[in-house]
């Protein structure tokens, strides 16, 4: 039976995986430091993985935004990440020097798209978007089952919303201040409460303005790509699962008929919580290593 190494790079761990899709046989996590840390942790075992036994192919799901162009002089390159240190880190050379088979480099969210779509939330779905909120926020973007790519990658995280009239809170994005990350991310939660979003009554007002934005994001997203299902992952959204909701809810306002008569009952079933949880990345990781592989 083939095995596979997938290696699930986020902003704030890394999670190197042995096996095929949805059959796991080993799994380490460690923290996303450094980048010479932790592409050496992550090398020391993608390399004790292949002496054990020969890994058939590798893929490498990345945070961004990441070079994916193959024929590009900085491909596998990490581009203006706000994550300090890790600018111009040539992550599939530093894997390359200790796998020299088959590999495949895709970002963190569409990864996390191919595995929700092949055994997840999106089953039998040909387009889709999966967002995680939690530490950023990205969206991977399958159209006809495949992943997304124009002369980049989609970087739904950096879009800017329309606000809300009464709300004043800046943003913390070192590159935009308001875009979606910069407005609903964990750590710009954190700003915004100035506690930590886990403190904050459900009741408390502000929660709404947290929702008018990701409902901003959810109606361009539906107009821009028709995708038959949003699928939401992340830590906000796992534990404020509220404003997954509380979003819907203002939806068919912001939409203003112009999709046709979609009702909360139609876009609760469009927009969905993640099914696969922490298990997407690193599952959608083997899936580009099966595609390295031809199989």
């Amino acid at each position: 039976m083939s095995r596979y190494a997938g290696l699930e790079m986020g902003g704030t761990k890394t999670i190197a995986v042995l096996g095929t899709p949805g059959a796991i046989i080993d799994r380490v996590e460690f923290p996303t430091t450094s980048p010479e840390e932790t592409l050496a942790i992550a090398a020391h075992h993608i390399a004790a993985w292949h002496r054990e036994a020969s890994i058939r192919a590798l893929g490498i799901a990345s945070f961004g935004p990441v070079r994916l162009d193959t024929a590009a002089r900085d491909f596998g390159t990490i581009l203006d990440t706000p994550k300090p240190g890790w600018r111009g880190t040539r992550i599939v050379d530093a894997i390359a020097e200790v796998f020299g088979g088959p590999l495949q480099l895709d970002t963190d969210v569409n990864a996390a798209a191919l595995a929700e779509a092949r055994i997840g939330a999106g089953q039998g779905l040909h387009t889709l978007i999966y967002l995680t909120i939690g530490t950023g926020v990205g969206g991977g973007v399958l159209i006809n089952g495949k992943p997304f790519h124009g002369v980049m990658h989609p970087e739904i995280g950096h879009m800017r919303l329309r606000r809300a009239a009464d709300d004043s809170f800046a943003g913390i994005c070192p590159f935009h201040g308001g875009c979606v990350e910069g407005l609903v991310s964990g750590p710009a939660l954190q700003a915004r409460f100035g506690v930590h979003p886990s403190t904050v009554a459900l009741d408390d007002p502000r929660w709404g303005l947290v929702a008018s934005d990701l409902a901003e994001l959810f109606a361009n997203l539906l107009c821009a790509f028709s995708p038959q299902r949003i699928i939401v992952g992340g830590g906000v959204s796992v534990h404020q699962p509220h404003l997954l909701r509380m979003a819907i809810d203002h939806l068919p306002e912001r939409l203003g008929g112009y999709l046709g008569p979609v009702t909360g009952a139609d876009l609760r079933s469009r927009i969905v919580p993640a099914q696969l949880g922490n298990d997407a990345g690193p599952t959608g990781s083997l899936y580009l290593a099966m595609a390295a592989a031809g199989d």
